[in-house]
């Protein structure tokens, strides 16, 4: 998968994410703010998108959203425009591969839904460590693709799409290991989430 396909794949998604994904993400949004909110400081959404997320974080928690979608981005603006979401301090079209701030920029860092959607995801990963303040905290949502040896209608479903990835703008078949083998983190927790556990959050932390 590369940039250009996620662009284009999220420009034909923007207008009805909100109705369709956004539904379908809903609880781990709402546990992945809830972990921020209790963790305060300056936080950094990788992949804000259409911005769902803003409004549920505590108005002294200071976020900056990026996304590679300058059409997502235009939704994430309006809302923070109508909401008044003063602690949102800025929202910017930047590549998730290069993050344009300085290292340890960021007490904490979201990536909801991100990690099997965006190109050279290891980049990513150590782009997010990169900015993180040592000690801080990667709340992360994600789809992982089942050991492959599992029976049942999930794993046959990720090994069907696979191939679409590009189309979708999502890799059905993204495996663990590409975030919790990244230098520097540490997973201390990780949970699945309803509904069938589809969902994973976790919890990294910057050694």
């Amino acid at each position: 998968m590369d940039i250009q396909a996620v662009r284009k794949s999220y420009a034909r998604w923007a207008p009805i994410y909100d109705a369709t994904f956004g539904v379908i993400t809903r609880v781990g949004r709402r546990r992945a703010v809830s972990v921020l909110n209790g963790l305060g400081g300056r936080v950094l959404e990788v992949g804000v998108g259409t911005g769902l997320s803003l409004p549920a974080y505590r108005p002294d928690v200071s976020v900056t959203g990026i996304d590679a979608s300058a059409e997502m981005l235009e939704k994430a603006r309006e809302k923070v425009s109508e909401l008044g979401l003063a602690n949102v301090e800025g929202l910017r079209l930047m590549d998730a591969r290069v993050l344009e701030f300085p290292d340890n920029s960021f007490d904490h860092i979201s990536a909801l839904h991100i990690m099997s959607v965006v190109p050279e995801p290891e980049r990513v990963m150590a782009e997010m460590t990169r900015v993180l303040r040592p000690g801080g905290t990667i709340v992360m949502v994600n789809h992982f693709a089942r050991d492959p040896q599992d029976k049942g209608a999930l794993p046959w479903l990720e090994r069907v799409f696979a191939p679409f990835a590009d189309r979708l703008g999502w890799h059905s078949d993204f495996k663990r290991s590409t975030v919790v083998d990244t230098r520097g983190l540490s997973l201390i927790a990780e949970t699945a989430l309803p509904p069938f556990g589809m969902m994973t959050l976790m919890r990294f932390r910057k050694d």
